[in-house]
């Protein structure tokens, strides 16, 4: 009804991954990560801002002893697209040599950031370093990335909700999905996103 107040919902066109869908497959990763590092020392690492939802969701389905940590990292170059050149903004409290890290990501498309950052954390002698990202587009694919556990692959199309954003919008919807044409209006430029910019 027009008289109801505008929400971040409306500017939505098409819903992607529904609540429900996303918080059976949560789980679902849970369960395989209690598995796969039973009686291990475990560490895992959400990459800010986006993958804040997925990380705390996630946590809540693993049943065995974790330790967790934050990391932030921004990419630069062109603004409208990564160059895949890393800048450390908050890096990591505690040390991990020994630990077994598990990289939780909300969206891994070219691989570039991903790709360094698994190689500076590799670089300090963990006893292993992994990747579970809740979106994968592996159309974007520009470095040689596999994640080892994901919630869903996606088609080449720039979402948000469920902890993504577009310009800090749209981070608190539970579903995953793709805006309006006029959410992009709203800015100067006018011009789509390229999706890479998800990836930080």
């Amino acid at each position: 009804m027009s008289g109801l107040p505008h929400t971040i919902a409306d500017d939505i066109k098409q819903v992607l991954l529904s609540a429900e869908a996303i918080e059976e497959r949560v789980a679902e990763l849970g369960r395989r990560v209690s598995a796969d590092y039973a009686g291990k020392d475990v560490l895992l690492v959400c990459v800010l801002k986006g993958a804040m939802v997925f990380m705390a969701d996630l946590i809540r389905h693993i049943t065995i002893p974790v330790g967790i940590d934050t990391m932030a990292v921004t990419s630069y170059g062109a603004a409208t697209v990564s160059s895949g050149v890393v800048r450390i903004v908050k890096d990591l409290d505690s040390p991990i040599a020994g630990k077994h890290v598990l990289i939780v990501e909300d969206i891994v498309d070219s691989g570039l950031t991903l790709n360094y950052l698994r190689t500076y954390l590799a670089n300090r002698k963990p006893a292993s370093v992994k990747v579970c990202t809740l979106l994968d587009k592996p159309e974007r694919r520009e470095a040689p990335v596999t994640p080892d556990y994901c919630g869903f692959e996606i088609p080449n199309l720039f979402v948000v909700g469920y902890g993504l954003d577009y310009q800090e919008r749209y981070r608190n919807l539970p579903f995953v999905g793709i805006p309006h044409d006029y959410v992009w209006a709203k800015d100067s430029s006018q011009d789509i996103p390229d999706s890479t910019l998800q990836e930080v």
